[in-house]
């Protein structure tokens, strides 16, 4: 795989790390991630159920087999989202709560968070590059080239994360 496809490839890793971070809308996404025990199984739980936005600050999660609601309602509290699953034997309810001040903040920090661990992830593929450029003993300036040429990757892939940081704080700190 060549330096510029894994760099994509963490690029679309942030993107569905930045997905989960609610920001007062509801988004199936922040579910992503939540697995449920099926028969014994660590299922996630997209696989147990249709999961539907019906209003801006809900999400409905209907079972295609409804004796796995409270198998589904137990995952969503220990996942920890800071949502409450309201179980009516049928379907489960989550209500998204508005965020406070203090709470955009939180997700401000976690979205940087994840923006530096991408960062970090494109710079050990421009390490990763570095090396085996070195490894091809070139000549001194075609190496120089090469290196060069990665530098600009990872300097167009940081403008990039900064971008999609920025979009996600500007989600996060609007009301």
């Amino acid at each position: 795989m060549n330096t510029e496809e894994k760099m994509k490839k963490a690029i679309s890793a942030l993107d569905s790390n930045l997905l989960t971070i609610r920001a007062g809308r509801a988004n199936p996404a922040i579910l992503n991630g939540i697995m449920v025990l099926y028969y014994n199984t660590p299922t996630p739980i997209q696989s147990l159920a249709n999961i539907t936005v019906p209003e801006a600050r809900q999400l409905l999660i209907k079972p295609f087999d409804k004796s796995c609601l409270k198998d589904i309602e137990r995952a969503i509290n220990e996942a920890n989202l800071g949502l409450t699953p309201i179980n009516n034997g049928e379907i489960i309810t989550l209500t998204v709560p508005e965020l406070t001040q203090e709470k955009r903040k939180e997700y401000v920090k976690k979205a940087k968070a994840l923006g530096e661990e991408a960062k970090i992830a494109l710079r050990n593929i421009r390490q990763e590059a570095n090396t085996s450029i070195k490894k091809l003993e070139l000549p001194e300036d075609e190496e120089k080239e090469e290196l060069e040429e990665v530098q600009d990757l990872i300097n167009k892939y940081n403008t990039i994360v900064d971008e999609h940081l920025k979009v996600k704080e500007n989600e996060l700190m609007s009301i």
